[in-house]
């Protein structure tokens, strides 16, 4: 990059088009050149556009805010179908909670993106036919494909969010990279709103609980549910205006996390082997263990893909590289449990399920580890991290699909 760039300073059509493939990168490599570059009147202007900074929110034109408020609605109504269609939440919630929340979002990106018309069709398609799907699929507590395809399902959205979300350009990892770093901006941005929101909640309840009037159920039923549903697409379009808001937010708490992860697990470890704790028959180790290893993989991501412009220390690199490494560990203890009960109990649904799972993880870690330990001996490879977890979600992808739509037919629904 840093190479392209000096060469091409002074070709602005060039200079746009590597922006635009890897912003976060583009910058990284234009800061250390602007000693070299900056008598340049190109490298000026854009000095000025890559570090210019206001106090000031924005909040988007007209037509923007009118999309976000009609989206937002939207995914209102979706929340309230049950009160407004007579379903029972208990029906209607496990199967449908993420139609309030990824197509809406997909709608958003859709429109910012400008897709051509046979994207938004493919994308009405696999709403209709995936909503079609999980509601006439037979359910029952002791259906687990019905619960792996309830789990399973929002992942499948989630992916039609990054296809939407990347312009449809599946090959480009910049892009996909830049989704999963707004993902993480997205929860910190989501729990602020919410936070912000409970307290409101809790203050107008308080103020009308002092004259004696009681409107908790109604304030919860009519009004908390809607802000509850709008919260993520708020949080989106405050995101995609002002991305200087949140950017480092998720970067600060996987390092802060990383060390205190490491040793916990480190201890965790040991206090198994001492206590003599049998993780091959206790189903809540292994969920726990699949949850951990989704969290690592998110750590490892935000401490090397920080947007501020610097990138970890040699110490810190050191910590990623200790956690990946304990993580295989832990990897191949869920494993070995998960095969230990298949070869006890035989093959079911969720057992099938989660050793796929884990598998993938497995060989996603040994690609981020070995790539860890090259930018132990050379630093200006880390960036190689984060784009073999980028490279991977395809896989990920694929699992969700299988997992969601092919387990029920491949078990008979039960």
């Amino acid at each position: 990059m840093h190479t392209i760039l000096k060469n091409n300073i002074e070709n602005p059509r060039e200079l746009e088009k590597l922006y635009r493939e890897n912003k976060n990168q583009f910058k990284k490599a234009f800061d250390a050149l602007w000693p070299e570059i900056q008598e340049y009147p190109a490298a000026q202007c854009w000095h000025e556009r890559l570090h210019y900074e206001t106090k000031e929110i924005a909040w988007g034109g007209g037509k923007e805010l009118i999309v976000v408020l009609i989206l937002s609605a939207l995914a209102g109504i979706l929340a309230k179908f049950p009160d407004l269609s007579g379903m029972k939440p208990d029906d209607y919630y496990p199967r449908n909670i993420a139609f309030i929340v990824f197509p809406v979002l997909s709608v958003y990106f859709a429109w910012q993106q400008q897709l051509k018309r046979l994207y938004w069709f493919i994308f009405a398609g696999i709403i209709a036919l995936s909503a079609v799907y999980i509601n006439l699929i037979p359910s029952g507590n002791t259906y687990d494909t019905f619960i792996l395809a309830c789990i399973y399902l929002p992942l499948v959205l989630w992916s039609v969010l990054g296809f939407m979300f990347t312009g449809s350009d599946l090959m480009n990892t910049p892009k996909r990279i830049e989704f999963l770093r707004y993902n993480g901006d997205l929860l910190v941005m989501t729990a602020v709103i919410l936070l912000a929101g409970g307290l409101l909640s809790a203050v107008t309840i308080g103020l009308f609980g002092l004259i004696q009037i009681r409107i908790e159920e109604f304030y919860f039923k009519n009004i908390a549910i809607w802000g509850l549903a709008a919260a993520p697409m708020i949080a989106t379009w405050l995101i995609r205006m002002n991305p200087m808001l949140v950017k480092n937010v998720s970067p600060v708490i996987a390092k802060v996390f990383t060390p205190l992860v490491l040793i916990t697990l480190f201890v965790y470890l040991i206090a198994i082997i001492y206590t003599g704790k049998d993780p091959y028959n206790d189903r809540e180790f292994l969920l726990i263990f699949n949850l951990l290893l989704i969290g690592v993989m998110a750590i490892i991501l935000f401490s090397v893909s920080g947007t501020s412009g610097s990138r970890p220390g040699l110490f810190s690199t050191i910590m990623l590289f200790a956690l990946s490494l304990l993580t295989i560990v832990v990897n191949g203890i869920a494993l070995s449990a998960i095969i230990f009960r298949i070869s006890e109990w035989g093959i079911t649904p969720n057992r099938l399920a989660v050793l796929g799972g884990n598998l993938l993880i497995l060989i996603n870690l040994f690609m981020v580890t070995f790539r860890l330990f090259k930018a132990l001996r050379k630093p200006e490879t880390l960036h190689d991290v984060e784009n073999s977890i980028a490279v991977y979600l395809p896989v990920y992808s694929a699992w969700t699909i299988v997992v969601a739509f092919l387990f029920p037919l491949f078990f008979g629904f039960k």
